[in-house]
């Protein structure tokens, strides 16, 4: 029963997350701005999903450190291919 209640909360915080994020896009705000608080966002629900739907949380935190710098590197490559589009 524990398990459901936190994979509940955690399912609530990413679906306001996801819905804070399509606000930020429609509420007019400066491209710098909307893209640092949504990537700020994409990285937080990342590290959920990553830690509870994925079971890092129980893993070794070698493993653990290894995804981590992966999700580094895929958010870097994020952030270079959106200064290549403007």
């Amino acid at each position: 029963m524990t398990r459901l209640k936190l994979y509940t909360a955690i399912y609530v915080v990413l679906f306001v997350s996801a819905t804070v994020q399509v606000l930020v896009e429609g509420a007019g705000l400066n491209y710098g701005t909307a893209l640092t608080v949504i990537l700020a966002l994409s990285f937080v629900k990342a590290v959920i999903v990553a830690g509870y739907y994925q079971h890092l949380r129980w893993e070794p935190r070698s493993i653990t450190y290894l995804v981590g710098i992966g999700l580094l590197a895929a958010l870097a490559l994020t952030v270079a291919s959106t200064y290549s589009v403007t």
